[in-house]
């Protein structure tokens, strides 16, 4: 098979005539032939391609060829959306193969019959636009073969009646669902168990492999292939789900799900309603012992008296629902669900309350409106090779970045995947003439107070070299609202025409529209805007960077590991911390060039990035583009553009 791939990928060739975008380029046949023959021989690959390489063309070619039942898992669900929608029938229709193909996404993306017509009838709503949404979901989901909300544009996936009308693990009513044959959940695993290219996210597959509930562990079975786009992700994704975590919404659902069965099939048993409540106050009062958002260990929550109190009285009240639903379970299917819930959930309360594991961290996550206890696995390594050992088939992990120099013992140690073979194909595109790596000097040190400050002021010069047409990307959230405070100020008193958007404003991709729209604007972003964001031609021409993105030393269970990794007599920063950095800061660097005409500056304002040892080895990572540490030299090639 790898000698029948690589003619796909030659000048003349069915690719170049069906898509004319199509160019070929000698890595993606390199990287299409090192999949086929993992495919083959049923073998693990680590394929790191950079940007504009291809890959995803790269490993549909060679999957669509093969002929056997392929998972394809991706990081979003908008790129599943592509692949779904545009890349695979694309690919499909190119090599003329007869393949069949699905998606199949988490059951919080389709409509429950069963939960739409209880909202229907239950009549509660926050506000008129929730009334006017429902209306569109009920009107939708009669004439929808998918039941697929992202398929409903008139109703954003935000708005909260979508959690009125979905199900979740806990709610289902599986079998005993008076809608049962007509579930959308059951016809998307229906079809994906037909079909030869089932598109799932990575998400999906991790709850799935760990809690046996979303349809994919019924296709791994038949399945011949798994490849995991956008692989780097995996390691965090696969220690949430391979973890165990119970929040105070799951509580609250509990509680709202049993006081509206009892109202319809208990009426007469006064006192579950009161149960509920009580249960409802004890969640919503645990969520405020504590003042602030943010991550801690158990420790540190049970130094506050208030925690143990609190965790207390709800385990208690807990138990009590429990007693209570046990005895009117026979009456609906609606309470047996909700007593099984409750068992269930008063388990997860005692292991967690109990958990003493070495080899697990204990913390809690303190949301806006909920609290989430979590206890999550050191290492997942051991975990994950024993999931990919379980029967012979090929496994293929690509992305960007998933390499530190060209050296994957980072990723292949956190994923279990030491024997794997592994592959590095750079970047086609011509990083010295299409691009600028600027490091300014004089900058003080990342942790000084007015650090944000500083940036802002180098960063304004190439802001107007640039005409806008940036991207600025923070490595906190508190950092991105302070710049954004003094762009305001500054564009205003400076006259400058540029439109700032500001993360969390707006949706994703409506802030991503508005820039491709404004052709000048300055986006400021964290997290979510170092990666899996396309922005290609002028539109976007200098990316900022405020600082290395090394995790906050006081996450939880980041801090878990380094302990234990130095306790080993290992150094946790050469070996985790920075390349962990590193694979971060490639990601964000990513977003400059995004085709073979793209021009543009990478602005990395971290001094120590020159300063330290370690920087050497952080530039080395990145594309090859020119450097320079002078202002005057960035401006420079933003006007011989």
């Amino acid at each position: 098979m790898p000698t029948d791939v690589s003619r796909f990928f030659e000048e003349q060739s069915p690719l170049t005539a069906a898509v004319s975008s199509f160019r070929p380029r000698a890595q993606q046949r390199e990287m299409a032939i090192a999949v086929a023959d993992a495919i083959e021989k049923d073998a693990i690959l680590i394929a790191e391609a950079g940007t504009g390489t291809g890959k995803t063309f790269a490993y549909l070619v060679p999957a669509l060829l093969n002929g056997g039942k392929v998972i394809i898992s991706t990081g979003t669900k908008n790129l599943q959306d592509q692949l779904f929608l545009k890349d695979l029938p694309m690919v499909r229709d190119a090599l003329k193969a007869p393949v069949t193909i699905s998606l199949l996404k988490g059951r919080a993306n389709y409509i429950c019959h069963y939960h739409l017509e209880r909202a229907l009838t239950d009549g509660r709503f926050a506000s008129r636009e929730d009334i006017r949404h429902l209306d569109r979901i009920r009107r939708y989901a009669k004439i929808s073969d998918s039941g697929d909300k992202s398929f409903l544009p008139d109703v954003p996936e935000s708005a909260p009646i979508w959690h009125q009308v979905t199900s979740t693990r806990d709610n289902c009513l599986g079998q005993e669902c008076p809608n049962h044959k007509d579930c959308f959940v059951l016809r998307a695993r229906s079809d994906a168990m037909k079909s030869d290219i089932v598109v799932v996210n990575h998400h999906l597959f991790f709850a799935d492999v760990m809690l046996r509930d979303e349809g994919v562990a019924e296709l791994l079975p038949s399945c011949n292939t798994v490849i995991f786009d956008e692989a780097h992700q995996l390691p965090e994704t696969a220690s949430l789900f391979f973890g165990e975590n119970l929040s105070t919404s799951q509580l609250l659902d509990l509680a709202l799900d049993a006081r509206i069965e009892a109202l319809s099939s208990a009426k007469d048993f006064a006192p579950l309603p009161k149960a509920c409540d009580e249960l409802d106050k004890a969640a919503r009062d645990l969520r405020l012992v504590f003042k602030k958002e943010g991550r801690m260990p158990a420790d540190a929550a049970y130094a506050l008296k208030t925690f143990s109190q609190a965790l207390g009285m709800l385990v208690e009240k807990l138990a009590a629902l429990s007693g209570m639903l046990e005895s009117q379970a026979e009456r609906s299917e609606g309470l047996e669900n909700c007593w099984q819930r409750a068992q269930q959930f008063s388990q997860q309360l005692k292991q967690w309350q109990e958990d003493k594991d070495d080899s697990r961290v204990r913390w809690l996550e303190v949301f806006q409106h909920s609290l989430q206890l979590n206890s999550t696995p050191l290492s997942i390594a051991e975990i994950f090779e024993k999931q990919i050992g379980s029967s012979a088939r090929a496994w293929i992990f690509t992305s960007a970045t998933l390499a530190v120099k060209q050296n994957f013992s980072h990723y292949q140690g956190e994923m279990g995947l030491l024997n794997a073979k592994t592959e590095c194909w750079d970047s086609p595109f011509d990083y010295q003439t299409q691009a600028l790596l600027y490091v300014p000097q004089d900058l003080p040190d990342p942790n000084s107070e007015n650090y944000t400050e500083a940036v802002i002021e180098a960063a304004l010069p190439m802001l107007m070299a640039s005409h806008g047409r940036a991207f600025l990307l923070f490595t906190s959230l508190r950092a991105m609202q302070r710049a954004y405070e003094i762009l305001e100020q500054e564009f205003s008193s400076r006259s400058l025409p540029y439109p700032l958007l500001l993360q969390g404003s707006a949706s994703k991709n409506e802030l991503l529209a508005r820039f491709r729209e404004h052709g000048n604007a300055v986006l400021l972003g964290s997290q979510s805007f170092w990666e899996g964001v396309d922005v290609r031609g002028e539109a976007l021409s200098l990316v900022v960077i405020d600082k290395i993105p090394f995790s906050p030393p006081d996450d939880p269970v980041l801090s878990a590991r380094i302990n234990q990794i130095n306790k080993q007599g290992r150094n946790a920063f050469m070996e985790y911390q920075l390349p962990r950095a590193i694979i971060a800061l490639k990601q964000g660097a990513g977003r400059l060039i995004r085709d073979e005409n793209d021009r543009g500056v990478l602005m990395i304002c971290d001094p120590r990035i020159i300063t330290k040892q370690y920087g050497k080895r952080i530039w080395q990572s990145l594309p090859p583009m020119k450097r320079t540490r002078l202002a005057t030299e960035a401006i420079a090639f933003f006007e011989s553009n």
